[in-house]
C-alpha cells in the first residue's frame, strides 16, 4: 500500500533530507513545490508556460497553479509521495484535502520534525561556518538573523498546520535534532 505523508518542521529542520531518505528506502515520490516550479518551467507544458510568466513577471505563484502541478505529479502514480514545504498555510491545507479526496487519495500522516529554535540556528549557522571554511558553497540566507526571520515566518504562516493535522488525528513528532539516521528510524517506525 502507498503512504502520502506531510513532513512539517521549520527551515533547517531537515525535511528535504528525510524525504530523500524516504525516496530512497521506500521509492516515494518527493512533492517539493520549488522543484516543481522548476521543473513545469522546464518542460514547456502548458502549466508550465504559466508557472514561466508568472515567475518571469516577478510575481508569486498562486496555490491553483500549485495545486494543479500536484494533480499532474499525483495522476502520474507512484509508490506514495512526500508533501515537503506544501501546504504552508490552513487555506493550502485544505485545497490539498479537496485534491487528494477528489483522487481517491488520502494522507496518511503528517510528521512534525520537533525542533528547539536555538539550537537549530547554532546548529544551521555552525554549519554554514563549517563549509565557508571548507571552501564550500553556502546559503546567503544560513545566518542567525536570516534563520530568525525565516523562522518567525514559519511560526506564523506554517505551525497552524500542527494543529490542523493534530484536530484530524494525522499528526506525528519526531526528535528532528537526533542524528539523521535516527530521524529516519523514527519515522521509518512511524510509517510502519
Amino acid at each position: 500500500m502507498s503512504v502520502n505523508i506531510i513532513l512539517l518542521g521549520p527551515p533547517g529542520a531537515g525535511k528535504g533530507t528525510q524525504a530523500g531518505h524516504l525516496t530512497k528506502s521506500r521509492g516515494m515520490v518527493q512533492l517539493s513545490t520549488g522543484d516543481m516550479l522548476r521543473e513545469a518551467q522546464a518542460s514547456g507544458s502548458e502549466m508550465g508556460k504559466i508557472v514561466a510568466d508568472v515567475m518571469a513577471k516577478g510575481q508569486l505563484v498562486t496555490d491553483e497553479i500549485v495545486i494543479g502541478l500536484i494533480r499532474e505529479k499525483l495522476a502520474q502514480g507512484g509508490s506514495g509521495f512526500i508533501f515537503d514545504g506544501f501546504p504552508r498555510t490552513l487555506a493550502q491545507a485544505d485545497a490539498l484535502a479537496a485534491l487528494m479526496a477528489e483522487m481517491g487519495q488520502e494522507i496518511h500522516a503528517a510528521i512534525e520534525l520537533q525542533v528547539n529554535d536555538e539550537v537549530l540556528v547554532d546548529r544551521i549557522v555552525g554549519r554554514a561556518e563549517e563549509a565557508r571554511a571548507a571552501g564550500k558553497p553556502v546559503r546567503a540566507d544560513d545566518n542567525a538573523e536570516s534563520l530568525k526571520t525565516r523562522l518567525m515566518a514559519y511560526y506564523k504562516q506554517t505551525s497552524p498546520l500542527v494543529g490542523y493535522y493534530h484536530a484530524k488525528g494525522l499528526l506525528k513528532g519526531v526528535d528532528g535534532l537526533a542524528p539523521i539516521d535516527e530521524v529516519a528510524a523514527q519515522i521509518d517506525a512511524l510509517l510502519g
